[in-house]
């Protein structure tokens, strides 16, 4: 399953800029921010975390209406499973999640069976690959 993000509207992302290690994140939520810049650190206004931002390479163009450029921001909330992994998404993941392994600049990423949280499909129970990795 695809996320929510049109492949279009990153094509011009140069570099994902990662906060925390997210090797060991089943998943992260995803968002497209209007933000004034198309680099640097973005302003968070959510609950929870922001774990990483895209920077957009200089032909990325600003809205005409607002000024400002669509980035990706990727985020967690206090319950995510990363804090309560028994809690509400022990078994599955918000709408807007990715599995952060599926994601590269102009990539938009893709739920996997991590990210839902299991069962492990076939093929890692054939390699002898256990949930969670």
């Amino acid at each position: 399953m695809s996320s929510l993000i049109d492949v279009d509207e990153i094509s011009h992302e140069v570099e994902l800029v990662w906060l925390e290690d997210v090797s060991q994140l089943d998943y992260v939520r995803q968002s497209l921010d209007r933000l004034p810049t198309r680099k640097g650190k973005p302003p968070y206004h959510r609950d929870g975390r922001m774990v990483g931002y895209a920077i957009l390479g200089p032909k990325a163009k600003a809205s005409r209406a607002s000024g400002t450029f669509r980035r990706r921001v990727f985020w967690l909330l206090p319950h995510d499973r990363d804090t309560e992994p028994e809690g509400l998404y022990a078994k599955s993941a918000p709408a807007e999640a990715v599995d952060p392994r599926t994601l590269e600049p102009r990539v938009k990423g893709y739920k996997t069976e991590r990210s839902e949280g299991g069962p492990p499909s076939r093929a890692m129970q054939e390699l002898g690959i256990q949930l969670p990795l």
